[in-house]
Parts: structure tokens; C-alpha cells; sequence
């Protein structure tokens, strides 16, 4: 029987349709096209994408629906980006799901999200899609697991500005970074395997953001082994000042706990902990408080880390006279207050934790998740914060205001255009590459005349 669906969703203000009363199955067969069945579905529908090979990108922009690749005797729907599509899929509706889908060669991401709250992406694989594996962005409430990731120039699995997301059952190899959360609070990260990249997984604030905190993340029970992967990041790019051979990155991010991991073979080092210095500059947005702060690193398997550090690293060690590198490593001003604490902490090769306090807490038993029951409610939209929001979820997370990250800095673009709202408006309907140091922007076509130049005009008025 087919199930009701809930009625009256929003979407940021873009292209919903009005929910049917009964949720449908729409098959896409080889040979059809997934965006024509995403455009006749209703909020409640699933897409049921039979095997065959896909040269598409799909925009979803409406809430409830479902994506759902049929696997059938081994063989997979492919999405095939040919080295010249930007991105595979962009969902900016509530109750998103996508699932069981094999997604390559795209140029940007496989799968963005452009705020959206409730999603859930589960069981693909992807191979090879540029800067991005899974991007989730300016979300509430998601869920990342049993996904294989590899061959991505930034991070497989990027958590940018969301809150209460579980990214868990993973395995992400040879990529730059494995997992990233960024600039998102209540994050469990757990049960991951992350191995042959250049790091593992990293917790980081990046200044110039909307949001401007990282805290209350979990990393529990993951696998973090042999990420020596040499740095393969666009140049210029944060990713590709983080040095080979580390386990997991802690930058500047609160009330972290680490638990329960096996962290081994990691040749500069097996944790990292620092503040804003150790790949951006500080004084790039006042407003990111630069170090990490009430740190909790409870039971954690570490051994062979440290065996070939990079000569940052070896040199900081000789003052300590020592020849190889850490399991743990504190760097100097960073994080060595008495507010972070561990325990056991003889068991570890280890520097710059000296004065921190052993901790009370000894497990993480009682977090189970950092989802929300009963999900999280749609974002309320008004004609006034209504291109706050599609900013802060589409823009913000590649236009960092003042520093570089995926594009170039928002103060730069408004350099570029200086009351030139239109013009914004009309690249990012169709974008192209302009820059040879940077990926190309996917098209934004999908909004409306309107909205594009709605955010255009905000994006230049910007001043933080």
C-alpha cells in the first residue's frame, strides 16, 4: 500500500511542487533521463534508477523525494560525468535520500547539498569526481553511511556547516583528506575506515564562513591507517597545505572527544592537534576563535605512526630529542592548556600534552546518535531572509568572504563586479571556466531569474 506523505513543505523558495496525497514509484530505465523523472515526482515520490549508464547532472530543489538505484545481478545505474560534467547531484529540498547509485568523473562533487535538512545518503560508491565526494552543506540532521569513496582531489566525505549529522560505516581511501567536518556542530563520526589517503580525518574550523564554530564532534571506533597518500590538492587550496602521513587533524575545533580508534602507520603523525596557524592565517576573520578547546582523548589503539615525519614535524620532535614522530601531537601553543584532557596517556609516543588533565569522562556509551527525533523542522522562509539562506547554503561554502577555498574569496568577486548584480546572476545560470587554478562552478541554472539576481545583489553587499 502507498504510504500518505506530509503536506506543505518549502524549499527555500525554489521550484516546489504542491505534495500529492499517495507517494509513486517513477522507474528511469537506461537510455531515459533521471532529471525528466526528478521533474514529473511529487514531495513523497521515489525515483527507481534501473542499471544502465547515466551522462547527467540532476537538480532536486523539492522536499521528501528519494533516489534509489536498483542493483540488479551485480550490475549498478551509473552516473557518468565524462570529465566534463561539474556535478552529479544537487538536492537543496528537506528529507532527501539518495541511495545505491555508482557515481564518476564528474569535475566538482557527486553529490552537494545546498542546505536541505533531514538527508540521508547511504550505499554509493564514487570513484573519481573532482573536488567533492559527498557534500552536504548549511544542513540540519543527516545521515552519511556505508558509502566507498576514493580518488577525490579535496575531501571524500565533506560535512560543511551543518548541525547533527552521523557519518558512520564508511570507507574512504586515496583522496586528499578521508572525512571532513567543517564548521559544523554535534557531529558522531564513527566506524569509518579511512586509509591511504593523504589524511584521515580531519575536525577543522575554516575562517571566513557563516558559521564560525566547530564543536561537539565524536570520532569513535574508526579505522585510521596508512594515510600517505602525497597531497594531490588544487594548489592554493587549504587541503593541500595539510602534510602527508597523518591519521586525524584537529584544527581549532571545541569539545572534541576521540575514542575507541585504531590510529596506525601514519608516518608524520597519528593525531594532530593545532590552532588556525598550522594552514590558514588567523587573522583572516577575527571572529574564529583560533585553538582547540576542551578536547577529550579517551581509550585509542596507536602504534607505528611517526615513522618518516615531514621535516616540520622531525624538526619539532629533535627538540625533544626524539627521531620519529608521534602518536600524539600538540603543537606548541596550540592546545596544551589543562582544559583538554586524556587518559592513559603513557601508552602514546606523545608531545605537547604535558599539562593536560587526566578526564573524568571514560566512554561515550550514552551517544547513540546526534540525530534529532523526529527530524528537524524545514527552515521557516519570509521575503526577508529568504536570499540570506540560499547565500549561506549554495555560496558560502566555496566562497569563503576573505580567503581562498573551492572559488576564489566573495571580497574578490565583488572586486570583480562591483554593482555588477546582473552579471553574477548570468555567470551562475552559465558558469564557465575562467580561472585555470581553480574547478569550474556548477551551474546554478535551476534557480529562477529572480532568485539569481536576489543573491547576486546580497553576495555584494557581504561584508563578512
Amino acid at each position: 500500500m502507498k504510504n500518505p506523505i506530509r503536506l506543505g513543505l518549502l524549499c527555500l523558495g525554489l521550484l516546489c511542487s504542491m505534495p500529492s496525497l499517495w507517494a509513486a514509484d517513477i522507474p528511469v530505465k537506461d537510455g531515459e533521463s533521471i532529471q525528466d523523472a526528478v521533474n514529473k515526482a511529487s514531495p513523497g515520490d521515489v525515483v527507481l534508477i534501473y542499471p544502465g549508464t547515466y551522462k547527467e547532472s540532476v537538480y532536486i530543489d523539492k522536499d521528501n523525494i528519494t533516489l534509489r538505484g536498483v542493483v540488479e545481478e551485480g550490475k549498478w545505474p551509473v552516473l557518468e560525468g565524462e570529465g566534463k560534467r561539474n556535478d552529479a547531484i544537487l538536492y537543496s529540498g528537506n528529507d532527501f535520500t539518495v541511495e545505491w547509485l555508482t557515481i564518476t568523473h564528474y569535475k566538482g562533487n557527486a553529490i552537494m547539498g545546498q542546505s536541505g535538512n533531514n538527508f540521508t545518503i547511504r550505499y554509493n560508491k564514487v570513484i573519481d569526481t573532482g573536488v567533492y565526494g559527498i557534500f552536504p552543506q548549511f544542513g540540519k540532521n543527516g545521515l552519511i553511511e556505508y558509502n566507498v569513496l576514493s580518488g577525490i582531489e579535496d575531501a571524500a566525505i565533506y560535512v560543511g556547516m551543518c548541525d547533527n549529522v552521523d557519518v558512520r560505516h564508511n570507507e574512504v581511501f586515496d583522496n586528499v583528506a578521508g572525512i571532513e567536518i567543517e564548521n559544523t556542530r554535534h557531529a558522531l563520526v564513527e566506524n569509518n575506515y579511512a586509509h591511504d589517503n593523504t589524511a584521515g580525518l580531519l575536525v577543522f574550523i575554516t575562517p571566513g564562513l557563516p558559521i564560525k564554530t566547530t564543536f561537539d564532534v565524536i570520532l569513535r571506533n574508526n579505522f585510521v591507517v596508512n594515510n600517505n597518500t602525497p597531497n594531490f590538492g588544487a594548489p592554493g587550496s587549504i587541503v593541500s597545505k595539510v602534510p602527508q602521513g597523518i591519521g586525524i587533524v584537529v584544527m581549532a575545533a571545541d569539545d572534541v572527544i576521540v575514542e575507541g580508534n585504531i590510529v596506525s602507520g601514519n608516518k608524520t603523525a597519528g593525531i594532530v592537534i593545532t590552532d588556525l596557524a598550522f594552514i590558514t592565517d588567523i587573522s583572516s576573520d577575527p571572529e574564529s576563535e583560533p585553538n582547540p578547546d576542551r578536547l577529550v582523548f579517551l581509550d585509542n589503539l596507536m602504534f607505528d605512526n611517526g615513522a618518516d615525519p615531514v621535516a616540520e614535524v622531525k624538526a619539532l620532535m629533535l627538540t625533544q630529542f626524539s627521531r620519529t614522530g608521534p602518536d600524539i601531537l600538540a603543537t606548541p601553543g596550540s592546545a596544551q592548556e589543562q582544559d583538554n584532557c586524556i587518559i592513559n596517556r603513557e601508552r602514546y609516543t606523545s608531545f605537547g600534552v604535558k599539562k593536560w588533565s587526566e578526564c573524568e569522562r571514560k566512554n561515550t556509551a550514552d551517544v547513540l546518535s546526534y540525530r534529532i527525533p523526529g527530524g528537524a523542522p524545514s527552515e521557516p522562509v519570509t521575503a526577508t531572509n529568504r536570499t540570506k539562506l540560499l547565500y549561506q547554503g549554495i555560496c558560502a561554502g566555496c566562497h569563503a568572504y576573505n580567503m581562498r577555498m573551492i572559488g576564489p574569496p566573495t571580497l574578490a568577486v565583488q572586486a570583480l563586479y562591483r554593482n555588477d548584480a546582473q552579471g553574477i546572476a548570468d555567470y551562475i545560470a552559465e558558469p564557465h571556466k575562467v580561472r585555470p587554478d581553480y574547478p569550474a562552478m556548477p551551474s546554478q541554472g535551476h534557480l529562477s531569474p529572480e532568485l539569481r539576481k536576489d543573491v547576486a545583489e546580497y553576495m555584494l553587499k557581504v561584508t563578512k
